[in-house]
């Protein structure tokens, strides 16, 4: 059996229904879906997504990026993505592996391992997609195949680990990676002002504000933040604002200017038109279809 049989076998054995699994292995999910989704909001958190089987799609701002059993995803940053997988049939479902990076790893083995002869420039987004490596995938295989050892997980797991994500570093994404573990990189400024955002998100403030938990100035921070997100500070926070939203409308049963509220609109009208910019349609049908969906 090759390397992505195998990989295909294991995600397929460990993720037996639809939905999100958490494993045993630390910092590890597994994603499977029999049909293709409609695109929904999402937070991509730092992670890599290796695919063994199907196609996905995230949409930041207006870029695209498609990944499948050919090319992984690197997220560096928390974003808000537009996600859905689109390639999926219960012969053949969607099946992937999500693993969160662990900084504390990343910044040790690009310190110990150093980029020849200088790291990679700063990413122009977020959001990096890259081939997957027979390598990489060898070692996605072995993790996962630890699943079918539980007794040798946390002897082998973490060191299983450290590998994929050295091969990560050492790979066509690795110089994101990089910037993201430099402590003093743009990359790294802006993830600290992204976590404040999402923290103080319901609250007013002033793009100086958030600047200033960035290190930067007002201007840099704004240009460098929309590189890599592809959304101004303040557009930002507005997906934010709207993603809970949703979710309260949805998931508590909140009327529409109940949810805007919560999340920080004064205006109701405001909220309204926000809401079918982003999402396309005025918040309580958006939300009505959504839960009889």
């Amino acid at each position: 059996m090759d390397r992505l049989a195998a990989f295909v076998a294991l995600l397929d054995r460990h993720a037996p229904s639809d939905g999100m699994h958490a494993v045993a292995l630390p910092g590890v999910t597994l994603i499977r879906a029999a049909s293709p989704t409609l695109p929904m909001p999402v937070i991509y958190e730092p992670t890599v997504c290796l695919v063994g089987q199907g196609v996905k799609q995230a949409h930041l701002g207006a870029t695209s990026y498609r990944y499948d059993p050919q090319h992984y995803l690197i997220a560096s940053v928390d974003l808000p993505v537009m996600g859905s997988v689109i390639q999926a049939s219960p012969e053949r479902p969607y099946l992937c592996l999500q693993l969160d990076l662990d900084m504390a790893t990343l910044s040790e083995l690009a310190l110990a391992h150093p980029a020849a002869p200088a790291p990679a420039p700063a990413p122009a987004s977020g959001l990096s997609l890259n081939r997957t490596s027979p390598e990489l995938l060898d070692a996605a295989v072995r993790l996962l195949a630890l699943l079918d050892a539980p007794s040798d997980i946390d002897a082998l797991a973490p060191l299983t680990v450290r590998e994929l994500l050295y091969r990560l570093l050492q790979g066509p994404g690795g110089g994101i990676l990089r910037h993201i573990a430099q402590a003093d990189s743009r990359l790294n400024q802006i993830a600290r002002a992204i976590a404040w955002i999402k923290t103080n998100f319901h609250q007013p403030c002033r793009i100086e504000q958030v600047a200033e938990v960035a290190g930067m100035s007002r201007s840099s921070f704004h240009q460098h933040f929309k590189a890599i997100t592809t959304l101004s500070p303040l557009e930002f926070r507005t997906r934010l604002r709207l993603q809970e939203a949703r979710r309260l409308m949805v998931g508590d049963a909140l009327d529409a200017a109940s949810a805007g509220f919560r999340v920080g609109y004064e205006s109701p009208s405001q909220f309204s038109r926000d809401y079918v910019r982003v999402f396309g349609a005025p918040p309580a049908k958006d939300a009505g279809r959504l839960r009889a969906g």
